[in-house]
């Protein structure tokens, strides 16, 4: 299975950074990983509406050439969907038993995602209503695919 994750800006702690290391790490037991940073959008204090779409537009350009016609796009969206582990780990299963095995996770920055991106998605999902940094939920993310690998495979992982 091949997992891309695309989000929008830099890591810039490096604890953060070392977070991310060890789930790659724990990953590649389980599936080839790539993670892709796109420039983000220096984005004014007081934006305007036409700003803040022009931005997302922008970053959106920026992703769009990582995304193939044949991956399994997922969108992190607040709006999207929620649901527990088993469920996204079923949901990734499901997935694979039907043959799908490029997924790609796409993180917006903090602003969102352009309509371009979240259009073409197969699946909008949410983690939760509250709103996360950016850098932090990549960490949140390659957790729960390490854990729904776990899942799946019948491991035992801490809870």
């Amino acid at each position: 299975m091949n997992i891309r994750i695309i989000s929008v800006g830099k890591i810039k702690e490096k604890y953060l950074e070392a977070a991310i290391n060890e789930y790659s790490k724990r990953l590649s037991a389980y599936c080839r990983l790539e993670i892709i940073a796109v420039k983000d959008e220096k984005i004014p204090e007081k934006s305007s509406e036409a700003q803040l779409n022009k931005a997302l537009e922008l970053e959106g350009k920026r992703i769009l050439p990582y995304i193939r016609e044949d991956d399994i796009l997922i969108t992190l969206e607040i709006r999207g969907k929620q649901m527990d582990s088993v469920s996204f780990a079923k949901k990734i299963e499901n997935y694979g038993i039907q043959g799908k095995s490029q997924f790609t996770f796409v993180i917006g920055g903090s602003i969102g995602l352009s309509p371009d991106i979240t259009s073409r998605s197969n699946w909008q999902l949410s983690f939760s209503e509250m709103t996360f940094p950016h850098q932090l939920f990549r960490v949140l993310l390659l957790e729960q695919i390490y854990r729904a690998f776990k899942i799946i495979r019948g491991e035992t992982y801490h809870k």
